[in-house]
């Protein structure tokens, strides 16, 4: 099963601790606040929830479009 674009962004915006709104697509996640444990966190509760994520692959997209495109299935990395 995987996220929606919309699940995907809830969980992040809740995590860094700002409005779904305050993300920039095109921004670098750890501009905006992502670590490696906040992303290690994310990567478990998606995987609780059935989303298989591989931590170096979404470690290696910079900006949460990319990351929409890997886990939510809107494309292909």
């Amino acid at each position: 099963m995987s996220l929606s674009p919309v699940e995907l962004r809830a969980d992040v915006a809740a995590l860094l601790g700002v409005s779904v709104e305050a993300l920039d697509d095109a921004a670098p996640l750890t501009d905006q606040g992502l670590d490696s444990m906040r992303l290690i966190t994310l990567i478990e509760q998606w995987r609780a929830k059935g989303t298989e994520v591989d931590f170096f692959t979404i470690s290696s997209l910079p900006c949460l479009r990319d990351w929409e495109s890997y886990v939510c299935g809107e494309g292909s990395i």
